[in-house]
């Protein structure tokens, strides 16, 4: 990873950390993700509510993940598809998969400053995990609306699938992308 000179740790961090797709194959110790997870709860939280609850699939666990994907997923005169499967298999091959659940709060209010929480929380996540050489991928595919995923993992009625995170270690890291300065996209209002 290279860094901007000049640039102090948590700076550096933020401005090297990459979203990942292409993991190893070495696991992860449950563990650790639960002590990041530890770290990523000071996330800014109005009223500290900690609106967030986690699943963590691991091992066999992953097929729970898998089956409810590929049950969400359309079939042809019931089968299903090859594409569908290898999808599958690649979620199943990723060391651990990570699904962040919030409540869906009739209030927009609350449901705005939680959905805002949970953002935070799972930036937090995802630098302190990369500091320790962990990546990670954060998904809100289309089937993580579908009822049958919803169902088929546990969430219940009322409740948010934030994002299901596939962690593992790199195995590669892609280069940076361009962002846009935000001198381009700021106005500075000044008072009379």
């Amino acid at each position: 990873m290279s860094y901007e000179a000049g640039k102090n740790a948590v700076e550096q961090n933020i401005m090297s950390r990459r979203t990942i797709k292409s993991f190893k194959e070495d696991p992860i110790d449950p563990e650790e993700i639960i002590e990041l997870l530890n770290i990523a709860k000071w996330a800014p939280n109005h009223k500290l509510t900690q609106p967030w609850r986690f699943q963590l699939y691991t091992g066999e666990g992953k097929e729970v993940f898998a089956r409810a994907y590929i049950d969400s997923q359309p079939t042809v005169d019931g089968v299903v598809s090859e594409k569908t499967l290898r999808k599958a298999q690649y979620y199943k091959d990723i060391p651990l998969q990570l699904v962040i659940i919030m409540p869906e709060d009739p209030r927009q209010r609350t449901w705005d400053e939680d959905y805002g929480a949970v953002s935070a929380f799972i930036q937090n996540f995802q630098l302190a995990a990369w500091e320790r050489g962990i990546g990670m991928i954060w998904r809100t595919n289309d089937w993580v609306y579908n009822p049958v995923f919803r169902e088929g993992i546990g969430v219940k009625p009322g409740e948010k699938i934030v994002a299901t995170m596939m962690i593992g270690y790199p195995k590669h890291i892609p280069k940076a992308k361009e962002r846009s300065d935000i001198r381009e996209l700021i106005t500075v209002i000044h008072n009379r």
